[in-house]
């Protein structure tokens, strides 16, 4: 069976995108066919400005809300990036075989560090190496496969050099991984800014639609969706991206495809209703399951303390052959010590 990793970020609140682009993806396919891992990576959150106490409470809520998607704890393996110390171990030795001019050619710390220096800052240094952290949640536990939007395509394939370049240089000891991505909703963008991906860092926004949003604000902000000039509904990425969104949506929650929906239309507002009825019908039950997570807290810590053992219990094995590869000290052994003494 292959071995399947993804994490999620709490930075912010779990939106459609999340949902549609890869939770449900996890849920109904990836937990049932593979030998699959799924984090919250926290320490990815502290590469920017943050509040201690939202962290914590966003990462509860992540991996509530990956429960309430379907993850199941006898399917799969839950648990907290920060409950496993063999992230940060992997994390630095990857340090050591990566480059600087790789660190600085990754899009989203070039993006995020522009925007800093125009505006007179400077960034965090975690920035700019968290995709090491990143390849090393992904090698750490030997994964097959890497599912991802296409956002993160670029951070996988920096996973692959790194462990090619460090089997190359220190022997066979990391399994290469490769990205793989869903067929339909892969990029869900934002409903007033076609253009930008639905990002859940936003703290607000009447583009973006959270997974708790309640059933009345869905529609709301599906019926106020941008749309583009003209009135014919047609699937045109490129040239109708507003509309080509809501048909990609509704494709995704309905199981239809994007293209032979637009037949279906005559006008936008008849496409946004029909959106907004399937994205409240989509997230009905996965706020039902959520509201009875949020009342057994116990249960939600119970399978986060499992899969953290469960997880340390595959990445350590990895990690201890990644440290005698590259050349480190093996600890004296309990035994020796206490004759020593």
């Amino acid at each position: 069976m292959k071995r399947v990793f993804s994490g999620v970020k709490p930075t912010g609140h779990l939106t459609l995108g999340n949902y549609l682009g890869a939770m449900r993806r996890w849920a109904e396919v990836d937990q049932h066919r593979a030998d699959a891992l799924f984090c919250v990576v926290d320490l990815h959150a502290l590469t920017v400005d943050h509040d201690p106490a939202r962290v914590r409470r966003l990462s509860r809520q992540t991996a509530t809300l990956l429960l309430a998607a379907g993850l199941d704890p006898a399917l799969c393996t839950l648990f907290v990036q920060s409950h496993v110390d063999e992230h940060a171990r992997l994390s630095y030795l990857l340090e050591c075989v990566a480059t600087d001019g790789e660190m600085r050619r990754m899009i989203q710390y070039k993006e995020k560090a522009g925007r800093e220096r125009e505006r007179g800052g400077s960034v965090r240094l975690s920035l700019l190496t968290y995709p090491v952290l990143m390849a090393a949640d992904i090698l750490a536990y030997a994964a097959d496969e890497v599912p991802v939007g296409d956002d993160q395509a670029q951070h996988v394939q920096l996973t692959r050099d790194l462990a090619l370049r460090f089997n190359q240089r220190y022997g066979q000891t990391f399994v290469v991984p490769r990205a793989t991505h869903p067929a339909v909703a892969a990029r869900v963008m934002n409903l007033q800014e076609p253009a930008s991906k639905m990002g859940k860092s936003e703290d607000s926004g009447p583009g973006i639609v959270y997974l708790l949003d309640e059933p009345d604000v869905v529609r709301k902000k599906v019926m106020r969706a941008v749309t583009d000039s003209g009135r014919e509904v047609v699937y045109d990425r490129a040239g109708r991206p507003g509309v080509a969104n809501l048909l990609e949506i509704l494709a995704a929650c309905t199981g239809g495809n994007p293209e032979s929906l637009s037949a279906d239309y005559r006008s936008y507002g008849a496409l946004k209703k029909d959106t907004a009825d399937a994205v409240v019908e989509v997230l009905k039950p996965l706020q039902a399951r959520h509201k009875e997570l949020c009342a057994d807290p116990a249960h939600v810590e119970g399978v986060l303390r499992e899969g953290a053992e469960k997880a340390r219990a595959m990445a350590r094995p990895v990690v201890d052959s990644a440290y005698r590869a590259i050349g480190l000290l093996p600890p004296v052994p309990e035994p020796l010590l206490n004759a020593a003494r």
